[in-house]
């Protein structure tokens, strides 16, 4: 079950990209904007490269490594003993989450404009979360012992 939830990851993560994370309008009677990872990347882009570059890495590498190294260790095409290193790739990615979460307060606690959370922001969370948790899981399952089996010997 642990490895089918993996893969639909690789399905959720580019619609969390996509979706609006956040709503943003600069006065109340004007209409607000939705940005997502993508549209946010492409802003980013063209103001500030190594920032952009840091989000790209967080945002959409990391999750995605993490999700294809997992899958490998699940389908035993690469060593158990990776997933350390795959678990720290969700840790990374979980930096974006709380990067988002800064502007979307700090942009609030400014009151020039309106800011609100939207619905992609919470897919992309629980997919970070969901993928977290489940290194965690593949994880305890590699470190417990295997199942006494029967032997049909008299």
């Amino acid at each position: 079950m642990i490895r089918w939830l993996n893969l639909l990851l690789f399905v959720l993560y580019p619609v969390a990209w996509f979706a609006p994370l956040l709503r943003a309008g600069f006065l109340p009677l004007f209409g607000l904007s939705e940005i997502s990872v993508i549209s946010g990347l492409q802003s980013l882009w063209d103001s500030d490269i190594f920032l952009a570059l840091l989000v790209t890495i967080f945002a959409l590498f990391a999750p995605m490594l993490k999700t294809l190294g997992l899958a490998l260790i699940q389908f035993d095409l690469l060593d158990r003993r990776a997933i350390p290193v795959v678990n720290v790739l969700g840790k990374f990615a979980m930096a974006d989450v709380f990067l988002i979460a800064v502007y979307i307060t700090v942009s609030k606690g400014l009151g020039v404009g309106r800011v609100e959370t939207a619905w992609g922001l919470y897919l992309f969370t629980a997919c970070i979360l969901g993928s977290i948790l489940l290194g965690v899981l593949e994880s305890k399952k590699g470190s417990q012992p295997p199942a006494p089996t029967t032997c049909g010997e008299a």
